[in-house]
């Protein structure tokens, strides 16, 4: 389907149910919820997009903004809740949470938000991103090396232990996200908009469940409860043991908590 600016945005559908959209972080595509989608299919129709840029979605020319991401999850869920009959639920990681945010303050056709680990940058000069290490990815890159460049978002940014990085770089999904490390650049910019900001998407008024990995590095909970103590309905729940990955690495206590937090609203209907 296309967003309102003409860009495709893949969709890729699958199980029966009550709608659930699935929207993945950076570099990664609708293939990150490789591990959870067979299981979430089981009790819903759910719809995996690949965001602008990457995938079989395609992109814009000229200056990115979140806006244009927030836009496209906004008509995607558009067409799905006209599809359903019914507003539809929406599961973001990362950058994908924080367009899930965006998303529910320009439709009212979501119903509730998961968020993981995606939470705008907390308070502070440095935020996510340590100083000079944009600046380090975008030299990499320029130089030819994008598996450097993205094992310095992984090793910088995600704060990815060394044995986890070096299992994923053996992963066979590693080249496709080393071709997608680009996008990086402009996603660490969007987050530093206003529109990404605590202040802007701290307006959200759907209810919101922030999930927190119990061993992911100290700033994503900072941001989490920063968000939390900003939203109208919010609530953390935690997954000992996780970090950012926990879509991957704790597939079943990821999906109960999705399912538990989907099954109140159903229950109140």
């Amino acid at each position: 389907m296309d967003s309102p600016d003409g860009t495709p945005i893949a969709v890729f559908s699958s199980g029966t149910g009550p709608p659930l959209m699935l929207v993945h972080g950076t570099t990664a595509d609708h293939t990150t919820f490789r591990a959870v989608g067979p299981i979430l299919e089981e009790t819903f129709r759910i719809h995996a997009i690949d965001r602008r840029g990457r995938g079989e979605s395609g992109d814009a020319p000229g200056a990115y903004e979140i806006q244009r991401e927030f836009e496209d999850v906004a008509a995607v869920a558009d067409a799905v809740a006209s599809e359903a009959g019914r507003p539809v639920d929406i599961v973001g990681h990362s950058y994908g949470g924080r367009c899930s945010l965006g998303a529910a303050l320009i439709t009212d056709n979501v119903r509730r938000i998961v968020v993981y680990e995606g939470a705008p940058s907390p308070p502070g000069e440095q935020g996510y991103t340590p100083a000079g290490t944009q600046a380090r990815i975008a030299a990499l890159i320029d130089a030819g090396d994008r598996e450097a460049a993205l094992t310095a978002f992984f090793r910088d940014i995600v704060r990815m232990p060394e044995a986890e990085l070096a299992a994923y770089q053996a992963n066979p999904v590693w080249p496709i996200r080393a071709a997608a490390v680009h996008t990086t650049l402009r996603e660490l910019d969007g987050e530093a908009s206003p529109a990404a900001s605590l202040e802007w998407l701290g307006r959200v008024l759907q209810p919101v469940l922030q999930i927190l990995g119990g061993a992911s590095d100290p700033v994503f909970r900072e941001a989490t409860e920063a968000l939390d103590a900003r939203l109208a309905n919010g609530r953390i729940v935690i997954i000992d043991g996780a970090r950012h990955a926990a879509h991957h690495t704790h597939p079943g206590e990821f999906v109960a908590a999705i399912e538990g937090f989907l099954a109140e609203a159903d229950m109140a209907d």
